[in-house]
C-alpha cells in the first residue's frame, strides 16, 4: 500500500445526515492526512505534536457538539457512546506525550490505528444513532404543520 492509498478522503457514506458533523468528521479526515503527509516527509517533533494537539482539540469540539446532540435527543446509547470518544481522546493524548518523549514513538503505524479507530466507529457507533435522529426529525417537522 502505497502512502497515498493509506490518507482517507471523506466520503458520503460517512454522513450522520447532520451537516455540522459531517463537516467535523471531514476536517478530522483531512487532519489526518496531514499527519500521515508530516510523517512522509519527516518532520520535526514540535509540528508532529502541534498537529496532534489540535487533533485532540478539535474531536473534543466535534464530540462534544454530537454529544449535545444525542443528549438533547435523548438517545438511549448516550453513555457508551460517549465513553468511545472519551477512549479516543485518551488514546490521542497518550500518543501527543510518546511523541514529546521521542519523536521516533510516531509510526505510521500509531497513526492509521488512531484514524481507523475513528473512521470505525463513524461506520459502526455513529451509524447507530442515525435513523434515531432521523425519527426525531421527521416528528419534529410534522408537529410543526
Amino acid at each position: 500500500m502505497t502512502e497515498i492509498e493509506k490518507k482517507i478522503e471523506w466520503d458520503p457514506k460517512y454522513s450522520v445526515d447532520v451537516e455540522e458533523i459531517d463537516n467535523f468528521q471531514k476536517k478530522m479526515l483531512e487532519m489526518f492526512n496531514e499527519l500521515i503527509d508530516m510523517k512522509n516527509m519527516s518532520s520535526d517533533a514540535k509540528a508532529y505534536t502541534s498537529l496532534i494537539s489540535d487533533i485532540n482539540d478539535f474531536s473534543k469540539l466535534y464530540f462534544s457538539r454530537e454529544e449535545k446532540i444525542l443528549r438533547k435527543r435523548r438517545y438511549p446509547d448516550f453513555d457508551s457512546h460517549a465513553k468511545a470518544h472519551r477512549q479516543f481522546i485518551r488514546s490521542s493524548i497518550s500518543l501527543r506525550r510518546e511523541i514529546a518523549e521521542d519523536v521516533n514513538n510516531l509510526t505510521l503505524e500509531a497513526i492509521l490505528e488512531l484514524r481507523d479507530w475513528l473512521v470505525d466507529h463513524i461506520e459502526t457507533s455513529d451509524s447507530l444513532y442515525i435513523p434515531f435522529l432521523r425519527i426525531h426529525q421527521y416528528i419534529d417537522d410534522r408537529t410543526k404543520k
